[in-house]
C-alpha cells in the first residue's frame, strides 16, 4: 500500500541515527524492580514516585469499586457518567490542594490541552517557559491567544514579556511547577511576584510536584507558601498518585466554566469507577503515610551523591528526576542499553522529546527502592559508563 513512504524514510533514518526505539513490555507489576524479556532489572524509569500502583489499600478500594459499581460508567460525565465518588473525590482533592474546587480530566495531557484552549481568545495572551511540559505547548496551539515564550526559569525575560503584554484582556503565565526533563524547580516565588506586580493570572503544572514536594505532596505551590496566590494549579493523577488521569485546582467559576466549555471533559467517557476510587485513597495514603515521601527523599539524595561521585553530570536537577547527561542522541540510548545488560532500567532521552545536543538518561528514584538497590544500580551505572567511554 502507498502512502506513507515520507513515515517509513523517516523511520529509517531514526534507524541509522540509533534513536529509533521499540516499546518495551513489561512481564510484571511496577515497582523496584521489574521483569524485562525475562530478565528482573531495578526499575528507574517510572514515574511511580511513591510505590502507590501497588499499594494495598489502593488495590482494596479499586476491587471494592468494581464489585459495587462494574468496570465502567457508560457514558461522559454531562451526560450520565458522574458518579457520586467523582464529586467525591473532587471535593477531597480540592481541600488537599487548598483551592475552592477541584475538575478531575481523564488524563494530565489534556487538562493542559482542556484548561488553555477553554479559557482564552484572541484577546488574551499566554506566556509560557520554553521548556514546559509538550502538553502545555499542545494546550497553546489550540487557543487563539498572543504567544510569547519566556528563557527557562530567566525571570528577566519573564518580566519583559509581561511588559509587552500590557494591552491584552488577560496575560496567563504558564510554568511546570517541576521540569520534567530536568527535575529543576520553577521559581515560583519570583514568577507569582512578577505576575501580581503586572496583574497577571499564573497557572502552574504540578504533574511532578504532586506527592513529591510540599506538605504530605501538595506541590510546589504548597511547598512556597504560595497557597491562594496562583490561580490555577493542573497535574497528574498518573505519577506519584499512581492510577490515572488528571486535574484542575481552582475557583468553583472555572470548574463550572470548564465543566461546559473544556472540550476534553466534555467528550470523554469518565473515568471507571476502580481509578476514581483508588485515586480517592490515595489522598488518604498522603495525609497518613508522610514517610512514604520521607523514604522518596532519602532515596533521591543517597542516588543523586553517587551519581555525582562517581562523575556523572546530573544537569540542574533539585528533585528524584536525576538526568545522566550523556550529548549525543546514539550514545545515550547506547548507555541505556549498556545499563539494562548490567540490571538496570532506565531510559535514553533523545531529541525532540529533549534538544539536540542534550540527550540523556533519565532517572527517577522512588521510595519503593532500598538502599541495597540503589547502590546496585550505582554499580551498574559505574560498568556501564566505563565500557561505553563516558567515565574514564
Amino acid at each position: 500500500m502507498k502512502g506513507f513512504e515520507y513515515l517509513q524514510k523517516q523511520l529509517e533514518e531514526m534507524k541509522s541515527e540509533g534513536t529509533f526505539r521499540q516499546l518495551i513490555p513489561l512481564e510484571s507489576a511496577q515497582g523496584s524492580r521489574v521483569t524485562i524479556r525475562g530478565k528482573e532489572v531495578i526499575q528507574l524509569s517510572s514515574n511511580n514516585y511513591l510505590g502507590l500502583t501497588s499499594h494495598t489499600r489502593m488495590k482494596k478500594s479499586a476491587e471494592e469499586a468494581v464489585r459495587e459499581y462494574g468496570a465502567g460508567t457508560g457514558s461522559v460525565r454531562t451526560i450520565a457518567g458522574t458518579l457520586k465518588m467523582h464529586e467525591n473525590f473532587e471535593n477531597k482533592l480540592a481541600e488537599f490542594k487548598h483551592t475552592e474546587a477541584a475538575l478531575v480530566f481523564q488524563s494530565g495531557f489534556t487538562t493542559n490541552q482542556g484548561v488553555l484552549s477553554s479559557i482564552l481568545t484572541n484577546e488574551d495572551v499566554v506566556i509560557s517557559d520554553e521548556l514546559n511540559h509538550a502538553s502545555i505547548i499542545d494546550g497553546i496551539r489550540l487557543t487563539k491567544a498572543a504567544r510569547k515564550v519566556y528563557k527557562h526559569v530567566n525571570m528577566e525575560s519573564l518580566e519583559q514579556a509581561l511588559k509587552e503584554s500590557m494591552d491584552y484582556r488577560t496575560r496567563l503565565v504558564v510554568t511546570d511547577g517541576v521540569f520534567s526533563m530536568d527535575g529543576n524547580i520553577a521559581p515560583l516565588p519570583e514568577i507569582v511576584e512578577l505576575a501580581e506586580k503586572y496583574d497577571a493570572l499564573i497557572m502552574v503544572d504540578d504533574a511532578h510536584a504532586s506527592g513529591v514536594l510540599g506538605e504530605n505532596g501538595r506541590g510546589t505551590v504548597n511547598h512556597f507558601g504560595l497557597d491562594g496566590r496562583v490561580h490555577i494549579q493542573v497535574g497528574t493523577l498518573s505519577k506519584a498518585i499512581g492510577v490515572l488521569g488528571g486535574y484542575v485546582a481552582s475557583t468553583q467559576t472555572l470548574k463550572d466554566y470548564l465543566i461546559h466549555k473544556g472540550r476534553p471533559f466534555l467528550f470523554s467517557t469518565s473515568h471507571p469507577p476502580a481509578v476514581t476510587a483508588a485515586c480517592d485513597t490515595a489522598i488518604d495514603v498522603l495525609l497518613e503515610e508522610p514517610e512514604l515521601i520521607d523514604k522518596l527523599w532519602e532515596n533521591t539524595k543517597y542516588f543523586k551523591k553517587g551519581l555525582e561521585t562517581l562523575g556523572f553530570d546530573i544537569g540542574i536537577s533539585e528533585t528524584p528526576i536525576t538526568p545522566v547527561m550523556i550529548g549525543d542522541d546514539g550514545l545515550a540510548h547506547k548507555f541505556s542499553d549498556q545499563l539494562f545488560e548490567e540490571g538496570v532500567f532506565a531510559q535514553g532521552i533523545t531529541f525532540p522529546t529533549v534538544q539536540r545536543g542534550k540527550a540523556r538518561v533519565r532517572t527517577i528514584v522512588t521510595a519503593e527502592h532500598s538502599r541495597e538497590e540503589l547502590s546496585e544500580a550505582l554499580s551498574a551505572f559505574e560498568k556501564a559508563g566505563k565500557k561505553l567511554g563516558i567515565l574514564s
